[in-house]
């Protein structure tokens, strides 16, 4: 099998993958949810059985629009409240990642949505961390965390926020973003909060580009010091497209390509929410083959009905990606995670080369002309 060939299904579910943007309570097992509303009394759910439920959640996230996208949520923070609760979703999150081959994962949500109840914002931050701990040692995947803050909150919470995750920074806490609408709520009414975490000396991600247009990426990255962007689609919008070549690059799009600045794509979601038509309209295509620094992820698993293989499986059955461009997405990933150089260089080198290294021999493909590659194209 040539290695520039179209993998199989069985294949991309094989290769190691790396995950960057995944929310918490976007990613729960419908008998999770189910057991967990049983659990706390919760009835606001419209479905007994879990294959319903996870109909349901879909049919209610596949509209086109972020803010309706978002409304399936309000169930899953409601059985999301206690310790328990909070631990286990965290520890089903690690053992889900072991089921898919994802190597690596940071996971994300908003702690201040769990304190409903009798839990503050430790006690969400602690039992979370346990649980991906737990899942760690039993799974032996690495994950890790990092918090929200959001965009039609005050900034006074986001700067509390800001605050927290970085009380949690050598227990499992990674970086810290800001979700949410985009329209009428930008980046900078917490700027704030941004500035704490850049002295601080500690990462940013934040979601721009989703449902608002180039000026949020902009502002995402010069305001607020943002080294990811979560989505980033509509930097397409600063990109000149004539017949399905690149014509030309603005100045916002040039400079996240020359200063590597990683986008967190996720092709179902982006669908869903309406940052992209469809697929076959989404941008993806281009950001890949004009070399930026393009990750793929699966944003919310239960809402999105998706999984890292689905996303790899549309990037190849889509938009024509092979074997070898699988592997540089996943460097790509890894590269911009937020874990320590170390740990990201070991995961590269121990999992990820050897991991795709091994498919090609069983499938008896050759080693692509740059392995393992340099900067460029990634």
């Amino acid at each position: 099998m040539e290695s520039n060939k179209k993998p199989s299904l069985e294949l991309i579910q094989a290769a190691p993958k790396v995950l960057l943007h995944e929310h918490l309570d976007g990613g729960l097992r419908p008998q999770t949810v189910l057991d967990l509303a049983k659990d706390c009394g919760y009835e606001g759910l419209s479905e007994t059985e879990p294959r319903a439920l996870a109909e349901a959640f879909f049919a209610g996230a596949d509209k086109g629009s972020l803010p309706e996208y978002l409304q399936g949520f309000g169930h899953t923070i409601a059985v999301m409240q206690t310790a328990e609760a909070l631990e286990r979703v965290a520890y089903e999150f690690v053992e889900d990642m072991k089921a898919d081959n994802v190597v690596y994962a940071e996971v994300r949500f908003a702690p201040h949505f769990h304190t409903q109840e009798e839990l503050g914002l430790d006690g969400v931050m602690t039992a979370v961390l346990k649980g991906l701990r737990r899942g760690h040692n039993d799974f032996g995947v690495r994950c890790n965390l990092i918090v929200c803050a959001m965009r039609n909150q005050g900034a006074d919470l986001s700067l509390r926020l800001a605050e927290l995750a970085l009380s949690y920074r050598n227990h499992g806490c990674v970086g810290f973003d800001l979700a949410g609408e985009e329209a009428g709520h930008p980046a900078n009414h917490h700027l704030e909060a941004f500035q704490f975490i850049k002295r601080s000396n500690f990462n940013i991600t934040i979601h721009a580009g989703e449902s608002f247009g180039p000026e949020s990426i902009w502002q995402a990255v010069q305001y607020c010091g943002a080294h990811r962007i979560g989505h980033g689609v509509r930097l397409v919008e600063d990109i000149v497209i004539y017949d399905h070549k690149v014509i030309r690059v603005g100045n916002l799009a040039q400079y996240i390509l020359d200063h590597r600045v990683p986008l967190e794509v996720c092709l179902s979601s982006n669908v869903h929410t309406g940052a992209a038509p469809s697929l076959k309209e989404h941008p993806f295509p281009y950001f890949w083959s004009e070399g930026y620094r393009v990750t793929l992820s699966t944003d919310n698993r239960l809402m999105s009905h998706t999984t890292m293989t689905e996303e790899y499986a549309i990037a190849v059955n889509q938009f024509g990606l092979s074997f070898d461009d699988l592997e540089k997405l996943t460097l790509n990933a890894m590269k911009s995670a937020f874990a320590p150089y170390a740990e990201r260089v070991e995961t590269i080198y121990r999992l990820i080369k050897p991991g795709y290294r091994a498919l090609r021999t069983a499938n008896q493909m050759p080693e692509p002309e740059d392995p393992y590659g340099s900067e460029e194209g990634s």
